[in-house]
């Protein structure tokens, strides 16, 4: 149970860095409203997307937080993840920036994982 629980952390912590942190400290930096607007969304597009991923990524870290709100988060970032490989792959081709967001989909799928586990074992145990 342990390892499951250091497992699920360190997963769902590199999650909320990613996409919780980094996006509220950079979000209105000249680099990220460039590359924004190079994938072709508007300025406003990426405000929302900010405020929905650090929503997204405080459902996460919470323990408290209830289960059908995390299952929301965690397929937001799914699709997140998801489009944003979409995106970068049509603008600009196969590039490490089209494969990056399907590197932080696997980690997040290794947190949904061992999140179950956890909470699975909470009821069976």
């Amino acid at each position: 149970m342990k390892k499951e629980k250091i497992i699920f952390w360190v997963s769902t912590t590199i999650i909320f860095l990613f996409e919780g942190v980094m996006p509220a400290l950079t979000s209105q930096t000249k680099l990220a409203k460039e590359g924004i607007s190079h994938l072709g969304y508007p300025e406003y597009f990426g405000n929302a997307l900010v405020v929905f991923k650090i929503l997204g990524a405080l459902a996460l870290i919470i323990p408290k937080t209830p289960a059908k709100v995390k299952e929301w988060a965690y397929a937001g970032f799914a699709f997140d993840f998801l489009f944003a490989c979409i995106s970068h792959w049509c603008v600009e081709g196969f590039s490490f920036q089209a494969v990056f967001p399907l590197i932080i989909l696997a980690i997040l799928m290794v947190s949904y994982v061992y999140y179950h586990k956890i909470t699975s074992n909470k009821l069976n145990g």
